[in-house]
């Protein structure tokens, strides 16, 4: 039973996040647009840009924890805390080839987490 809610739930944001999935580039052509500075935090571009990564990262999550839950090996074993800085985030997103940025957040999330917190074989 609990599996089932729990393939359920991933089923349900995994819909949800492809409805709205952001491109790296998209993602990066707005961060462009954001001044480096402390009224940064106030724009509501900052505030979309940011839940867009959170649920990114959250979609990456129930991922881990539903293959877990069945049994499967999970594509990341990230740790429950994931500490990262707006730079490392850009860092990152830009070290993506421009033939590759068309691919989602989630995406870019997915092989970044699976390349940092790979799970032991």
């Amino acid at each position: 039973m609990k599996t089932r809610i729990i393939a359920g739930a991933l089923a349900l944001s995994l819909v949800a996040g492809t409805a709205r999935a952001m491109t790296v580039q998209e993602f990066l052509t707005t961060a462009n647009g954001i001044p480096r500075n402390p009224t940064a935090l106030l724009r509501p571009d900052t505030r979309r840009l940011m839940g867009e990564f959170r649920g990114a990262v959250q979609t990456v999550r129930a991922e881990q924890t539903a293959a877990t839950a069945a049994g499967r090996r999970s594509a990341t074993c990230m740790p429950d805390k994931v500490g990262l800085s707006a730079d490392a985030i850009l860092a990152r997103f830009n070290a993506i080839p421009a033939e590759r940025r068309g691919i989602s957040t989630t995406q870019a999330v997915r092989e970044w987490m699976a390349e940092k917190y790979p799970c032991p074989a």
